[in-house]
């Protein structure tokens, strides 16, 4: 199924102070950042997505098979050979952080460096991770799995993710 896909990210903050005559202020602003991809397997190409709505519960965890384990929207399965972007969303209701990373077998290592390192969702954070270009290799069998973890006990997180990749 044709795929195409458009991610946005941008921050403005305006800082000000007070002096003897005036506010003096500055605008911090790196302008709308926005990365478009066409259907396809190459620089700036997507041909898969894949997203959920979901709940961990408490002190539980998920590993997500990017390589061929994933039911998409529309009823197949989605198999990437690439992760091109990564999106995460935790509930600003959560109790506990969403840790992002480390599966204790096959991690899918993309952005993360090491097979240990994780990333920490805080309740309400977002995170969105892009390699538009290259995208980051899942190898089918043994580093294709991405887990997303509750940190704590006593409740269950909930939260959205979208991954964005290839097929090739």
């Amino acid at each position: 199924m044709p795929v195409s896909a458009s991610l946005y990210a941008g921050v403005k903050a305006v800082e000000s102070g007070a002096a003897d005559l005036g506010t003096p202020s500055i605008t911090h602003d790196t302008g709308s950042k926005q990365i478009d991809w066409t259907n396809g397997t190459l620089a700036d190409q997507a041909d898969r997505i894949w997203s959920d709505v979901f709940s961990i519960p408490a002190s539980g965890n998920t590993d997500l098979d990017l390589a061929g384990a994933l039911t998409g929207a529309l009823g197949g399965t989605v198999t990437f050979a690439k992760i091109k972007a990564i999106y995460l969303e935790a509930d600003r209701a959560n109790a506990n952080n969403i840790v992002v990373g480390a599966a204790a077998s096959n991690p899918f290592l993309g952005p993360f460096g090491a097979a240990t390192h994780t990333l920490a969702v805080p309740p309400g954070g977002r995170v969105m991770l892009t390699a538009p270009v290259g995208g980051w290799a899942v190898t089918a069998g043994t580093g294709d799995l991405l887990r997303l973890a509750n940190s704590g006990a006593g409740t269950a997180v909930n939260g959205k993710i979208v991954l964005i990749g290839t097929s090739a």
